[in-house]
This record gives C-alpha cells, structure tokens and sequence, in this order.
C-alpha cells in the first residue's frame, strides 16, 4: 500500500525535517496551482514520471517554469529515449495517480526502480514545495531538507541545470 500523507508527515518529522503545509483545491496543472503559489514562498516545481525505451523509469522534479525538452534528456541521462509512463506504472511505483506526482513519491518507491532526477533551480532555493502525495494541499520544505529526504529513502538524486540545459539546446550552431 502507498503511504498516507500522514504517515508521510510521520517520516519527515523522523527526519527532524521542517515542513508546513497548505491545503487547497486540488490542482492538475502548473497553471492551476498559479493561485496557490501566489501565497506560498519558495521554488513551486512540476513533476513528471518518465520511462525509457528499456524500460528505466524517472522522477523528474524541477521549477515550475522550466522548460523540459523530454526528446533533449535522454543524452544527458544516459538512458534510451523517453516518453511519459503511463498512470498504472505511476500508480505501481510511486503509489500516485497524475497530478499527484511529487518528490515525496519516491518513499513508496521500496524496491528504488525509480531514478531521481531534481533541477538545480530548487537545489538552489531556499524552500521547495511540492504536492504531500495528492495534489490538494502543498507542503514547504527546505532545500537541505529535500535532500537529505530523498537520500533518507535510498533516492540520492542526479541534479541537472535545466536552465543551462535549455539555453544549450537553443544555442545558435
């Protein structure tokens, strides 16, 4: 069974991490959270759940605005080419349905099949915030915090600069 935002709420706190949390209206977008934002400091981020052609899955987590050339990564990566999983792979792996994806996902990835992949945008940020495992409420962490949670879960993340990487692919040759 996938873990309740309570029992999410319990391994952070085992953490002796910092969080706070909002509840609101459930938001499916980045576009619908805008009003969320509006009221919480911090990075916000958007989340997407990858696999490649061999079958390596990926938890993408960066800044909310970032552009992501999902045809662009794959390279970088290291990994065959990507294209979104589908919602029962999510839901089997992360224990998350879509527009619930978020870092905090990876604590039911158990068997760690799923590579972490965070922006260096939100390494970089004060505070992050990210979905408590549905997507009705935003819970603020910090930075450090969110590292230190992912490594704690067996998720030591590969951080890539997708501003940089943007401004790569968008280079004139």
């Amino acid at each position: 069974m996938p873990a309740t935002r309570q029992e999410l709420f319990d391994y952070l706190d085992s953490l002796d991490v910092t969080h706070r949390t909002l509840n609101h209206a459930p938001v499916f977008t980045v576009e619908e959270s805008a009003a969320v934002k509006a009221g919480l400091p911090g990075a916000h981020t958007k989340n997407l759940f990858l696999k490649d052609k061999a079958g390596q899955l990926f938890l993408i987590c960066a800044e909310a605005l970032a552009p992501i050339k999902i045809n662009k990564l794959h390279p970088v990566l290291g990994c065959k080419r990507l294209s979104f999983g589908k919602p029962d792979l999510l839901l089997s792996y992360l224990g998350v349905t879509p527009g619930s994806v978020t870092l905090f996902s990876v604590l039911n990835d158990t068997d760690k099949e799923v590579t972490l992949v965070i922006d260096k945008t939100l390494v970089d940020s004060e505070t992050v915030n990210f979905h408590p495992l549905l997507n009705d409420a935003t819970t603020t962490i910090s930075n450090t915090d969110m590292v230190k949670f992912a490594k704690a879960t067996g998720h030591d993340p590969i951080v890539i600069d997708f501003a940089a990487l943007n401004a790569e692919t968008h280079a004139p040759s």
